[in-house]
């Protein structure tokens, strides 16, 4: 029974960032396929934000799905558990009687600590899939939050619990960035904390067109944060200052310099 598990666990139940894979790729491969009739681009919005719900909903399902064989497995694990342990422990008894070589104590005490592996491993698992389960639900949310907004209009200024925007008040390119960092480093004697410049890996992750943006590792919270902020719209530089992770959005609290990237 338990190899019948096993071999479930092993070649049919994807973990979790493998589902992710296949879903991020699903995404992708069903977006390049639809074709854009020339004057119906709200229709082909609609279209794209049902497929990517759908998408978001099997993925949940599948994870938990996943979720449930683990926890059938657990048990069948944890019972070859206890029978090792027990083992081990008349082990160490004959060999204390000198009935047993210390190889086959060794061999004894080495099944206990595969047994203990498996466990770990599907627990943490199912820990993994509690917390993907949680992520994309998180994403979702959040993703509704930035949609009930609507667009900001130039030198709008929006304020929110997780993140703030500013649209600025003048065009914005990234190769005005220079004169950030020397304001930066003439104020706070460091270098400008820049995380991304242009477009980074999690952006392509994510499908966000990041190309004339950069992401600064600073707490919008904290002084120097506060400090960029201020500096930004005292200059008509656009930003969203994200105070938390955004599955989906944002990894961790930063400092988008930029208008705000949009999926594509």
């Amino acid at each position: 029974m338990i190899q019948r598990m096993e071999r479930l666990f092993k070649n049919q139940i994807f973990p979790a960032a493998t589902i992710a894979l296949v879903c991020s790729i699903s995404v992708s491969t069903a977006f390049a396929q639809k074709k854009k009739p020339a004057r119906a681009p709200k229709s082909i919005s609609n279209q794209e934000t049902s497929e990517l719900e759908k998408l978001r909903k099997q993925y949940i399902d599948t994870t938990k799905q996943y979720k449930a064989s683990l926890e059938k497995l657990l048990p069948l694990y944890q019972n070859s558990l206890r029978k090792a342990e027990e083992r081990r422990t008349k082990s160490k008894e004959l060999f204390s009687q000198g009935l047993i070589s210390k190889t086959e104590l060794e061999q004894s005490e080495e099944a206990v600590t595969l047994a203990q592996a498996k466990v770990a491993e599907v627990q943490q698992q199912t820990i993994n899939a509690n917390t993907q389960i949680a992520q994309t639900l998180v994403e979702i949310e959040g993703e509704k939050q930035l949609a009930r907004l609507g667009p900001v209009p130039r030198g709008g200024f929006v304020r929110t619990t997780s993140f703030i925007r500013y649209n600025g008040a003048a065009p914005w390119i990234l190769a005005q960035a220079g004169k950030i960092e020397v304001w930066f480093q003439s104020k706070f004697g460091r270098p400008l904390p820049i995380a991304v410049f242009g477009q980074g890996a999690i952006h392509n992750q994510w499908r966000l067109d990041h190309h004339n943006a950069m992401d600064i590792s600073l707490n919008p919270d904290g002084v120097e944060g506060q400090s960029l902020i201020d500096y930004l719209r005292a200059n008509g530089i656009p930003f969203s200052a994200f105070r938390t992770a955004i599955p989906g959005v944002a990894t961790g609290p930063h400092i988008h310099v930029g208008l705000p990237s949009h999926r594509y």
